[in-house]
């Protein structure tokens, strides 16, 4: 073949399409032209001739500016025919405004650049121009639509494309919208019987909601449901008319457009409000606020509320707590202490029942308005939120006294103190308020310096007990016991006080209050009047009173005297009792003059001290005779017995933790053992 022996010889190669080509009437045509494999620079010159029957005429060549004949001399004057380098080695031929005198065969020449003459220097392509056959209009109600339509509404826009071509012609119908300058693509039905959405519409168009209907007498419906803002603007159908060529491709021949109408899309007006303004409730009643939502939307739609609580002000819609939502079926999202209702179409109730102090905030309501989709789905248009409201919950503060009283007090040192704080008159104390109760001590100065409480011990909401620097070591010593012996009735008691614990006292009852989440807040202390804990210190006194109970006798008898003793301000005292005896100074075993004989402690525990005779170890006895009486014996007594003898008594007191505290010590006057010699 001749494409063959071309490749073969491997020589220059020109190139036009092939034909026929299939023009139209009154349309631009451009024919390309290219050349290769040959030699000599790189870029080619092109001529072009026509021959309608057999001689060819020149119409324009790249490099010879005389090379137009005559007849197309004007025509490539006014720019109607020029030609278009696209590349070094390839020009486009272009008639504008073709007629049917343009029909014939049309020649593209490369003049020689080669060393050797090989290949093919020319090229010839048919041109056929046919008459125009197609018709694009509008609705023929009349020539422009204008649609005014609210977001959600659906529309539809026809126009019609017949041709009456004698060629076997395809209509591309493509439908545009205009939004600012250019003009978009929406919609396509292709040559080749194609649905081809534009970019952006993709997905609609799989939703079903961008359509592109045929219907009779040539007529293309576009079919828009769901309008949006962005549908609003200039439609158009533009209509090209293709047929396919001698090489089997594709090949757009005209195109016509007419802009259909125009379409204006309002955007749904909604309006959210609460009803309330800013506004406070008590505690445990319930907060009753209304949404209202006024549209201008009609038709089918259905509405959907949520109410929000935010802590600040300034939360994001992300930020906020979602308290209750009704969707568009009327179907409300469960919740205990909150409900939603739907009063009438455009209000809507939140009834927040049990409030607490922790619900004090911002409360707001959104919106949105559904409209149906012809698919049976819904489509959200619209959303809104309101102004928040400002609520402040009041704490429901129980009322009730406090009363401190003493059930002991102390007469001396080491006495019990006990104090009971009572709750009276208590009122709005239910089951979600708990008493506890903090202790205090204030000294007492005789000046008029300012002297702060100092905290004993407080209760938290769970009664865990802490203490205060000044009790704890005695508190876990056992000494200050702090309990709870009753619903309304706390204890202090110290169990053996001190004279430093004189002053005043007082305590504080604080009421707690349970939230819905279990914690306690404290919402109010009461404190009681202060209670005086003091007595008079005095010095003690003890008095004994030795007493000989046989005025005479002899060496080898009994000695017997009595001690009494008498005491002023010990609480409860006991005695402990030392017989001592003082020798005359010749005495030499004992060379200090006083001896330790026996004593009786206050738990009445005999013990001989310093008696030394052991032929005697039973000769004395001391023992007690009533409370505040104690008798003194010695047996055979003997002439080195001789002396002033004396009770030593020692006063004990009571003090902590069963202990006994020394309080004051006494000395008796002086009881002589003398003995007669006879003369």
């Amino acid at each position: 073949s001749l494409f063959s022996y071309l490749a073969f010889c491997r020589g220059r190669v020109v190139r036009v399409p092939k034909g026929p080509l299939i023009r139209v009437t009154g349309t631009e045509v451009v024919i390309p032209c290219s050349v290769s494999d040959y030699d000599g620079p790189s870029e080619q010159n092109f001529d072009w001739e026509f021959s309608r029957e057999t001689d060819f005429v020149r119409i324009v060549s790249t490099w010879d500016p005389t090379f137009t004949s005559e007849e197309y001399q004007k025509r490539v004057g006014l720019g109607d025919i020029k030609l278009r380098r696209s590349s070094n080695d390839a020009v486009e031929l272009v008639i504008r405004n073709i007629q049917p005198t343009d029909q014939g065969r049309y020649k593209c020449s490369t003049p020689s650049t080669d060393a050797t003459v090989q290949g093919n220097y020319d090229a010839e392509v048919q041109v056929k121009v046919i008459s125009d056959g197609l018709s694009v209009s509008g609705s023929k109600a009349r020539s422009s639509t204008s649609l005014r339509l609210s977001e959600g509404d659906s529309f539809k826009l026809r126009c019609s494309a017949v041709t009456t071509s004698p060629e076997h012609t395809h209509l591309h119908v493509t439908w545009q919208i205009k939004s600012g300058s250019t003009w978009r693509d929406i919609l396509s039905l292709t040559h080749e019987g194609k649905f081809q959405p534009g970019p952006g519409y993709e997905e609609r168009y799989r939703n079903g909601d961008i359509r592109l209907d045929t219907g009779a007498n040539d007529t293309y419906r576009l079919s828009v449901s769901q309008a949006s803002s962005v549908d609003a603007g200039a439609y158009r159908c533009l209509v090209s008319e293709w047929v396919r060529g001698a090489d089997s491709s594709w090949q757009k021949i005209q195109e016509k457009s007419v802009e259909i109408g125009s379409v204006a899309v309002q955007r749904t007006a909604l309006d959210v409000i609460i009803s309330t303004s800013n506004m406070s409730v008590t505690e445990r009643d319930s907060l009753d606020l209304t949404c209202n939502i006024t549209t201008d939307r009609s038709g089918i739609f259905q509405a959907e509320v949520t109410w929000y609580f935010s802590a600040s002000p300034d939360d994001t819609l992300s930020d906020a707590q979602v308290l209750l939502s009704m969707d568009r079926d009327s179907v409300v999202s469960d919740s205990t202490l909150i409900s939603l209702s739907h009063v009438d179409r455009n209000s809507y109730r939140l009834l927040v029942r049990d409030m607490d102090v922790e619900d004090s905030g911002y409360y707001f309501c959104q919106a949105a308005v559904w409209v149906p989709l012809h698919n049976g789905s819904w489509q959200k248009v619209v959303e809104r939120t309101s102004t928040p409201v400002s609520v402040v919950v009041a704490a429901l503060e129980p009322d009730y006294e406090v009363f401190l009283n003493a059930s002991k007090t102390p007469k001396f040192s080491d006495d019990p103190t006990e104090l009971n704080c009572r709750i009276t008159n208590a009122q709005d104390t239910k089951a979600n308020i708990r008493f506890a109760v903090s202790w205090y001590y204030r000294q007492r100065l005789r000046s008029d310096d300012v002297v702060t409480e100092e905290l004993l011990a407080t209760m938290d909401a769970d009664w865990t007990l802490l203490l205060g620097d000044r009790s704890r070591e005695r508190t876990q010593n056992g000494e200050i016991i702090f309990s709870k012996k009753a619903a309304d009735t706390f204890s202090l008691r110290i169990q053996w006080t001190s004279e430093s614990d004189r002053g005043d006292y007082f305590c504080v009852i604080s009421a707690w209050s349970r939230h819905r989440n279990n914690s306690w807040v404290k919402s109010k202390d009461v404190t009681s009047a202060s209670v005086g804990i003091f007595w008079a210190t005095q010095d003690y006194t003890l008095t004994v009173e030795a007493v000989k109970l046989k005025p005479f006798f002899v060496a080898g008898h009994t000695f017997e005297m009595t001690c009494k003793v008498s005491s002023k301000n010990i609480k409860t005292p006991r005695y402990s009792v030392l017989i001592t005896a003082e020798k005359p100074l010749a005495d030499q075993s004992n060379p200090n003059g006083t001896t330790r004989i026996i004593s009786l402690n206050q738990d009445s525990v005999v013990r001989l001290e310093d008696w030394t005779d052991q032929t005697r170890v039973d000769g004395v006895v001391l023992e007690k005779v009533q409370e505040n009486e104690f008798r003194y014996r010695m047996y055979q007594t003997q002439i080195s017995d001789a002396g002033l003898y004396r009770c030593v008594v020692t006063a004990w007191s009571p003090g902590g933790g069963g202990m006994w505290r020394e309080a004051v010590n006494g000395l008796s006057n002086p009881i002589q053992i003398a003995f007669q010699t006879s003369g």
